[in-house]
């Protein structure tokens, strides 16, 4: 029997872990190359993973709702051949029972293996040389050290030959003061792995403290057990608080939202205007046969006039570059729309959004929001962004102070559309009326730019006539 080992593969760029949400096979079915197998959740986004090769699928490393560092294995499939009775072949299970799968992350080869979606790593090696003059307690630490030795010993092994570790699990250590010459190795071929070092850091008196290994848990055993609590209050109608665990695009938009709002200096300024002939033009594209099947709402004609208000005031358009000192002008408008999904709020943009027809920016709309919906937005949809659309009425209020998407200077909240008493041609009627409030960054965009732009875009949405006289 070969089996073969597919690991979680770095989904974004740069993404450290990811966690499984749903598996979409089992022990014993069949695989073929590219099928997916599973769908994970990064900091980004939800990505289905295809596995690279054929087989059997021998074991599920993890289960659903654990989440799983990049280089860790997540699956095994037999890619073929007969199960010989061999010695490696009752060690499977071992892992299913015990912490084993983060050892088998631990393993790799020394240096950062590139992976790339759909493809996994090269076939997985885990043999590393043989340590020099391996004491004689390697050899039942070798064959049965997880479940009985860490127990026993508490995490902690007599001194030794200098100990087997990654760089990471070094830097833990370091930090919570371990030892790595005391630490009983779990690994393969003597490699001390994170659920060690976090063994030895538990409180050292083993012989009565039953409970000093569960205290500690290592990250598979909390993972999968995560969804209880959440689940939990559910079943109790008297509870008073549930706690939900913040992981994922929540995590990310989260940082993201902190780091740019204590960074960038915000500035929101408002406008209120009447938009009735904007709201008309939109039903008179919905009659015409040439935008037939295409999707014709307020945003849409929004978004195109912010592209014409870029382009009238193109410094608007920028990024800072802290670490260079320079301001980055950006001669192309990668929208971004702000969208609210079950798994949090994302920004995934329309590349290119300034070279777009009317009909095309529709279909790209479409496409975005469908995606979006539908929790299938990819990492790369969500970067590069320059400017940002969020549209805060659809809620039914009136506006918003929106915080800028880290890396862009402007950011435009479009509040509710309301019939309300306008004064028009001297008159008081009621009129369509709107406030749209732009928030950008201080050191970009001064006052007065600020300020034209987003009159700009109100004048055009009160005449969008100007939407062919400005362009």
């Amino acid at each position: 029997m070969t089996i073969r080992e597919f690991k979680m593969p770095d989904v974004g760029e740069g993404l450290t872990e990811a966690e499984i949400l749903k598996w979409y096979v089992q022990p014993g079915d069949t695989v073929t190359d590219g099928q997916v197998v599973c769908e994970v959740e990064t900091a980004k986004a939800a990505v289905e993973l295809p596995i690279p090769f054929d087989g059997t699928v021998h074991e599920l490393v993890f289960p659903e709702g654990t989440t799983v560092d990049v280089g860790q294995v997540i699956i095994s499939v037999n890619v073929g051949g007969a199960a010989p009775a061999e010695a490696p072949a009752p060690a499977a299970p071992a892992p299913v029972e015990t912490p084993a799968p983060a050892p088998a992350a631990e393993a790799e080869p020394e240096g950062r293996q590139p992976v790339l979606v759909g493809y996994g790593v090269a076939a997985s090696s885990t043999k590393r040389r043989a340590r020099k003059a391996a004491p004689a307690a390697s050899a039942p630490a070798a064959s049965a050290p997880v479940a009985v030795v860490p127990e026993q010993l508490n995490g902690h092994a007599p001194a030794g030959p200098r100990p087997l570790a990654k760089p990471p699990v070094r830097k833990l250590a370091k930090d919570l003061g371990v030892d790595l010459a005391s630490v009983v190795p779990t690994g393969p071929d003597g490699v001390i792995t994170r659920e060690d070092v976090h063994r030895a850091a538990a409180p050292a008196p083993a012989p009565v403290a039953a409970p000093a290994p569960e205290a500690p848990a290592p990250a598979p055993v909390a993972a999968a057990t995560a969804p209880a609590p959440v689940a939990a209050p559910a079943a109790d109608a008297g509870a008073r608080e549930t706690r939900v665990p913040i992981k994922g695009v929540r995590k990310a938009t989260a940082a993201a939202m902190v780091g740019s709002a204590f960074t960038a200096p915000h500035v929101t300024e408002f406008v209120t205007f009447d938009i009735t002939r904007t709201m008309k033009l939109v039903e008179e594209l919905k009659a015409d046969k040439d935008m037939a099947g295409l999707r014709i709402n307020p945003l849409l004609l929004i978004a195109k006039a912010v592209l014409v208000a870029v382009r009238r005031n193109p410094e608007i358009n920028a990024a800072w570059d802290e670490a260079a000192q320079e301001i980055v002008l950006k001669h192309y408008v990668n929208l971004g729309i702000a969208a609210a999904t079950p798994r949090g709020l994302i920004v995934p943009n329309i590349k290119d959004a300034h070279a777009q027809t009317l009909p095309e920016l529709s279909r790209s709309l479409s496409e975005l929001v469908a995606t979006a919906r539908e929790g299938k937005t990819t990492p790369a949809a969500m970067q590069g962004g320059t400017f940002t659309i969020t549209n805060v009425g659809v809620f039914g209020v009136d506006t918003g102070t929106p915080i800028l998407n880290p890396g862009e200077s402007a950011i435009l909240a479009v509040g509710a559309i309301k019939l309300q008493p306008w004064v028009h041609k001297g008159k008081v009627k009621p009129r369509q009326v709107t406030t749209l409030a732009l928030s950008f960054d201080h050191r970009l965009v001064d006052g007065e730019l600020g300020s034209k732009f987003l009159a700009d875009v109100a004048a055009i949405l009160e005449q969008p006539k100007r939407l062919m006289t400005w362009a």
